[in-house]
């Protein structure tokens, strides 16, 4: 069986899937056979992603935060598609700031995106895996900042670290089930985000943003930029069959940035 129909017969959730590695996680998993559904809080972007990938993509509006939504989201999925088997949790947002400046805000901000986010994503899609007996997969987006700390990002890592721990404590429940839970940890991913983000550095370190990225790529040993599909390919490998006798690992997507 070639990629194209490693996920044939699959229905895949993509939330954060209107950009940046979500859209890449989609089109491939797209591209594998799977029904796919691309879930975002701007829902005019993802209708025109879905849109843009053609065939039978749907696209949904979702708010991460909120259990309603969410909960919201699985529901439509469901009764369009006939049921769930793989969930991608990839929204994701940071910002930038010296940790003694740091605001209750800005902690908030990222913990209810990047943790509680992948949370209630996962908790609803588990719940729908077992009461209906599917050996579902998922796929959480973590990041190199959940392996390694990084200056004006401590509240940022702080929420993917927590990323981590969740995806290897759900993965050791639900390992009897049959469910495999992964994540994946990109390094600099040339993304809006990572656009954003040089500006916001450049500006608290004196630097341009093209010498931010110039010195992104100065700490990568495979010497470029990392792209979405870079992260994508990864995300299809785990949520396919080519994966199956792995669960509850972090897998480091940097281009050597960290090696362990």
């Amino acid at each position: 069986m070639g990629v194209q129909g490693l996920l044939r017969d699959k229905v895949a959730l993509v939330t954060g899937g209107a950009n940046g590695i979500g859209r890449a996680a989609a089109r491939a998993l797209y591209g594998a056979g799977a029904r796919v559904v691309i879930a975002d809080l701007d829902q005019m972007a993802a209708e025109r992603a879905a849109e843009a990938m053609g065939g039978d993509v749907l696209g949904l509006p979702v708010d991460v935060r909120d259990r309603t939504s969410m909960q919201t989201c699985v529901d439509r999925a469901i009764a369009s598609c006939g049921g769930i088997d793989i969930l991608v949790a990839n929204a994701g947002v940071s910002s930038m700031r010296k940790a003694v400046e740091l605001t209750d805000e800005d902690w908030a901000f990222n913990f209810d995106v990047n943790a509680k986010g992948v949370f209630l994503a996962n908790q609803l899609v588990v719940r729908h895996f077992l009461a209906t007996g599917r050996k579902g997969v998922i796929v959480n987006t973590a990041s190199l900042a959940a392996k390694v700390g990084a200056p004006l990002l401590a509240h940022y890592a702080a929420s993917k670290f927590a990323v981590l721990g969740w995806t290897q404590s759900l993965a050791r429940e639900l390992a009897p089930e049959g469910i495999r839970v992964n994540a994946v940890c990109p390094g600099f991913v040339r993304t809006p985000m990572q656009d954003r983000e040089i500006i916001w550095e450049g500006e608290l370190r004196g630097m341009t943003p093209e010498d931010v990225r110039k010195e992104y790529v100065a700490l990568t040993p495979l010497g470029r930029i990392e792209e979405p599909e870079d992260v994508a390919d990864v995300i299809l490998f785990l949520a396919s069959d080519l994966s199956r006798f792995m669960t509850g690992q972090g897998i480091n997507v940097t281009g050597g940035i960290k090696m362990d």
